[in-house]
């Protein structure tokens, strides 16, 4: 499931907010069956793209830096 979705844990560079919106975008497209929600449950879609990306920063931030080549 979401196999395009690129890794955002790096040990270069930190996941910009962009990044974690957009993977939290693509998830919830996945999950839901929806790409463009109707406009009766885009406030649903819309704070779970909310929830998912900041569950996502929230981990990033969390977890412990990665040393090179460590994530492959």
């Amino acid at each position: 499931m979401c196999r395009s979705i690129k890794t955002l844990r790096r040990a270069d560079t930190l996941a910009t907010d962009i990044e974690v919106r957009e993977a939290a975008l693509q998830f919830v497209r996945k999950i839901s069956g929806y790409r463009q929600p109707s406009r009766a449950n885009a406030p649903a879609f819309d704070q779970a793209v909310d929830d998912v990306a900041l569950a996502t920063r929230t981990l990033l931030d969390a977890l412990a830096p990665t040393t090179t080549g460590a994530l492959k």
